[in-house]
């Protein structure tokens, strides 16, 4: 069966034009915070490391070279309490968005298999789904995708995007038995897991996939999805990994190579240098969580109530209507902000509003909502 762009949804950020439109006639401009796209520097240890291997005029291994995976290894057992992970199951990719796009065609998905992703979700989990010809299901309660009959591969997003909820290892865990009990691979995508605002977390990662209290000590079955985009300011860099079982790894590289998916040299060096230093993202989780207290604040205080919200990069949160006509509102403060409803329809009443910008936007959005009140 050929792709046909006519089973995708409309890309939904192209509904937000008018309202940039809006945004943008206020008098002193639109401040944007639609979107999680980092705009801090790319610190130095990693432009350095960058730069270093600039000269580099072969092919790079699919498989990334031994020093990245054994990077990703050490991270995962200082950072993320996980032990005993195999070095030949760790696969870097080109950012993980192409990954979740492409894992269930790259898993041999299509008609008659069903991909269960978070009910509130980032739609690229819906649009590999559909990729690949099979066919989405949005649902958070195990007990009952369990017993839909189809089910190949369950989507994890602890902390979530967009609520910023984070999942508890038991929670984890009972995806895991569950998925397990069915036959069917569990893929965690963890992209914003060292940035936790909220105890029992704050100051430290949030819990994996492949964490021993999840897995019962054994990885068959799972893969743990990471981008360094979020915690090290490299989305340009679009250095991101897969890891977990060595039997799936294994097969998604045979693919990945006749396919020419390959990580850059240079960014492959720059991950290590990333992987190999917390004290870069430990600065920058201090910037964001300054941002989000001086947001949160003022978005309060001009009504709204903020959900969730526990890690992550966004402020989930409603004033109790519709999520249209709080980002008309919004606009009208000249202020940029991504309607729930774009995440599936558990966010109708819900706006994600980004951290992603600087300092002078943060503040400049927070005195327009209190000026508003």
């Amino acid at each position: 069966m050929g792709l046909n762009p006519r089973s995708l949804p409309d890309f939904p950020w192209d509904a937000l034009i008018p309202y940039r439109e809006h945004a943008a006639k206020h008098p002193d401009g639109a401040i944007d915070l639609s979107v999680g796209t980092p705009v801090d520097p790319t610190p130095g240890v990693i432009r350095d490391a960058l730069a270093a291997a600039a000269d580099s005029p072969g092919y790079p291994a699919t498989h990334g070279t031994p020093e990245l995976r054994q990077a990703v290894v050490d991270w995962f057992a200082r950072r993320r309490g996980v032990p005993g992970l195999d070095v030949a199951a760790v696969l870097p990719t080109v950012g993980s968005k192409e990954f979740v796009a492409l894992l269930p065609a790259l898993l041999g998905l299509g008609e008659g298999d069903v991909v269960v992703h978070p009910a509130v979700a980032y739609p690229t989990y819906d649009v590999g789904a559909r990729l690949a010809g099979a066919t989405p299901l949005a649902s958070d309660d195990p007990h009952a995708w369990e017993s839909v009959d189809g089910v190949k591969l369950v989507w994890v997003n602890s902390p979530g995007n967009p609520t910023g909820a984070v999942a508890s290892r038991e929670q984890l865990a009972e995806v895991v038995a569950a998925a397990r009990r069915i036959g069917a691979i569990v893929a965690s995508d963890e992209c914003y897991a060292e940035l936790a605002w909220e105890p029992p977390y704050a100051g430290s990662a949030t819990p994996s996939i492949l964490d021993p209290v999840v897995t019962g000590g054994r990885f068959d079955g799972l893969i743990a999805v990471y981008s360094l985009s979020k915690q090290s300011n490299l989305a340009g860099y679009r250095a991101a990994f897969a890891a977990g079982d060595p039997a799936i790894i294994a097969a998604l590289l045979e693919v990945r190579k006749h396919a020419g998916f390959m990580v850059p040299a240079p960014v492959q060096a720059a991950t290590v240098a990333a992987l190999c230093d917390d004290e870069h993202v430990r600065a920058q989780r201090d910037v964001y969580r300054r941002r989000r207290e001086i947001l949160a604040k003022a978005l309060v205080g001009a009504g709204f109530r903020i959900d969730l919200s526990h890690a992550g990069l966004y402020l989930w949160a409603t004033r109790g209507e519709d999520c249209w006509a709080t980002i008309d509102w919004l606009a009208g403060l000249g202020v940029v902000a991504t309607p729930g409803s774009f995440y599936g329809a558990g966010g109708g009443e819900h706006v994600r509003i980004a951290l992603t910008a600087t300092d002078a936007s943060i503040f400049g959005a927070a005195l327009r909502l209190t000026n508003a009140r």
